[in-house]
């Protein structure tokens, strides 16, 4: 995703200042873009280098100008094109498995405490995210009211948040309940090696069962 696209959204929604995008970020899209105020004044010079964007300059008497940033027709064009571009996730580079791939170098008690504070983490990701609609509802009820298909497409990423770490939540309880019954001892054991029995020279068939395999071949007994 890119942040000139994520800034042309908010400005076809309306004007704004660089403060007011700087807001409408961090209560709206934080959770899976954040953006600096140095990023957005940079991106919007940008914006308005590519002729995506405008300004206009309102005076004010005790104040400093106010620069308004709108969305122009080119931009909006621009803006159609990415949303309609399909979007491929780049390979995943994720740190944390990265310590977790390696964690048979720590003791018991060391990948424990991993394992919890990961836990502790995503735990306080969901009540964040659950909290952030009555958290933001001062902020929109500034705003005019959305319509209905915006709200359920503005509500899908939220969803997607919550689900996400309710997931690793979930893996993260059961790996610490496999930590303290000690299976990280016991090895694992795969689906393809589960029940992998050598075949009986003698029958043809897997030792321990009454089964043929393919190309195995039964010798009856000698009669005396």
């Amino acid at each position: 995703m890119s942040l000139d696209h994520a800034i042309l959204g908010f400005l076809k929604d309306r004007p704004r200042t660089g403060y007011d995008l700087k807001t409408a970020f961090d209560l709206t899209v934080r959770h899976f873009w954040p953006a600096d105020q140095s990023q957005i004044y940079r991106t919007l010079t940008r914006l308005v280098q590519k002729e995506w964007a405008e300004t206009e300059v309102m005076k004010q008497d005790r104040r400093l100008d106010q620069k308004i940033y709108h969305i122009t027709p080119k931009g909006n064009e621009e803006l159609l094109r990415w949303l309609s571009t399909p979007l491929f996730p780049k390979a995943l580079r994720l740190p944390k498995l990265i310590q977790i791939f390696f964690a048979a170098n720590l003791s018991n008690d060391e990948a424990l405490k991993c394992f919890e504070r990961f836990v502790d983490y995503h735990r306080r990701s969901i009540t964040e995210l659950r909290a952030l609609p009555e958290k933001t509802l001062p902020y929109r009820k500034k705003l005019p009211p959305l319509p209905a298909r915006d709200l359920f497409f503005r509500t899908l990423p939220w969803e997607y948040g919550i689900r996400f770490a309710e997931t690793s939540l979930q893996w993260g309880e059961d790996v610490i309940a496999r930590l303290k019954s000690g299976d990280h001892l016991k090895g694992v054991k795969s689906e393809n090696t589960r029940d992998q029995r050598k075949p009986s020279r003698r029958t043809g068939q897997h030792a321990g069962s009454g089964q043929r395999i393919p190309g195995g071949s039964k010798r009856g007994r000698r009669r005396s």
